[in-house]
């Protein structure tokens, strides 16, 4: 059922995460994105929903989850909604040492 399936390129560009297809493909020919942790450098690889992304970017390495595909390029508000970010949220506080004298 390829209907069900959107190649990683064009969702990257879709979602905003390239300025261009061809810097799309660039990025993943050049190993800098994961789909379930393992790295794809097949720009036609099929995506579904609910894949989980890892992207190696300049800024910063998002994880997200597809939730949705889309039939063109959008405004960001639109881009936003085809996927959810992982990476964000509470983060742990870390542990207090042995030795600490408030703990």
């Amino acid at each position: 059922m390829r209907e069900n399936r959107q190649r990683l390129d064009k969702w990257l560009w879709f979602a905003r995460f390239a300025r261009s297809r061809a810097a799309a493909v660039r990025l993943i020919e050049d190993g800098h994105v994961r789909v379930a942790g393992r790295r794809v450098d097949n720009p036609a690889f099929g995506l579904k929903v609910g894949d989980i992304l890892t992207l190696a970017l300049p800024h910063g390495t998002p994880v997200v989850r597809l939730i949705g595909m889309a039939a063109r390029r959008g405004p960001f508000e639109e881009a936003q909604r085809l996927y959810e970010r992982l990476d964000h949220g509470p983060r742990p506080e870390p542990p207090l040492a042995d030795d600490d004298p408030a703990g």
